[in-house]
């Protein structure tokens, strides 16, 4: 089984909730974590690991033999991406940052041999160990590169892969459709959030994405003492959403993020508040039954 955090706004805290709440449902569950925040990921940095176990994601890339083609167009007729273009004689070019490699121009080609299989390289994905019992799939797109479904999708299958009993997935930012590919399968969103005002925004953007894919959500609520947590609580009964923690502004947080040490393994007060969020997913999810 799937569960996903997530949250229309950057920097609302999101890593920090994913990491914490997997260290402690870890007695509970054999679980990995999937950071599919591909164009940032940053979870390896909070459990202060290496990334390790590097796999390529290469995407189809069209070659043209230009000896073969006899210029009849309809690879670039067919290129939703309309990333063939081709001269007045219908010589076709290829413009790489466009192609999504479908290979629709290979399959129309009615010439064998004269579009050729290319590779480009998009990113990489990881499988690293933790030292706190559970691995880490981590999802990485190449800078300059703009199409990062590629890796979101090659990431979340290694993750699957591992057959265990969770997957916990850690999505980025937004409500793009590299988002709504991490949440696929879930059956519970956590979503956090903060009271600002966009953080309010954006987070009923992520419970609106939730209900449009009908997988239920609970809200985290971050730094909570910086704004209007009754209206977070508001919008999240709008969707049937239940605030299930507020976590104030906290030095003892930022203390242990810095020091690479998960809060939730601390003293420190607000420990607890990430062990109740544990607590209410074990229970929504009916105790792993």
């Amino acid at each position: 089984m799937q569960i996903a955090v997530s949250g229309g706004k950057g920097g609302t805290g999101k890593s920090t909730v994913a990491i914490n709440l997997a260290i402690a449902l870890r007695e509970r569950y054999d679980l990995v974590l999937a950071d599919l925040d591909v164009e940032a990921p940053n979870d390896h940095l909070l459990l202060g690991v290496e990334l390790a176990n590097e796999e390529p994601v290469e995407l189809f890339m069209p070659r043209f033999d230009y000896q073969k083609c006899t210029r009849c167009r309809k690879c670039a007729e067919v290129c939703e991406e309309h990333a063939i273009i081709t001269m007045r004689d219908g010589t076709p070019f290829l413009m790489p940052n466009l192609c999504s490699g479908c290979a629709a121009c290979e399959i129309v080609c009615p010439v064998p041999g004269a579009i050729l299989p290319g590779k480009k390289l998009m990113g990489h994905t990881y499988l690293t160990e933790t030292p706190y019992g559970f691995p880490l799939v981590t999802g990485r797109l190449l800078e300059g590169e703009e199409r990062a479904m590629p890796i979101v999708s090659r990431a979340k299958k290694r993750a699957q892969g591992l057959e265990k009993e969770l997957l916990m997935v850690d999505t980025a930012a937004g409500t793009s459709n590299t988002v709504s590919k991490a949440l696929e399968d879930s059956r519970l969103i956590i979503a956090v959030t903060e009271p600002t005002p966009l953080g309010i925004h954006d987070g009923e953007l992520i419970l609106k994405l939730a209900k449009l894919m009908d997988i239920p959500a609970m809200v985290v609520v971050n730094r909570s003492d910086l704004g209007d947590v009754a209206k977070v609580r508001e919008i999240a009964g709008r969707y049937g959403a239940e605030v299930i923690a507020e976590i104030p502004y906290s030095e003892n947080i930022i203390r242990s993020y810095v020091e690479g040490r998960p809060i939730v393994l601390t003293d420190y007060p607000e420990a607890e508040l990430f062990r109740e969020i544990a607590s209410r997913v074990v229970e929504f999810l009916g105790g792993g039954e």
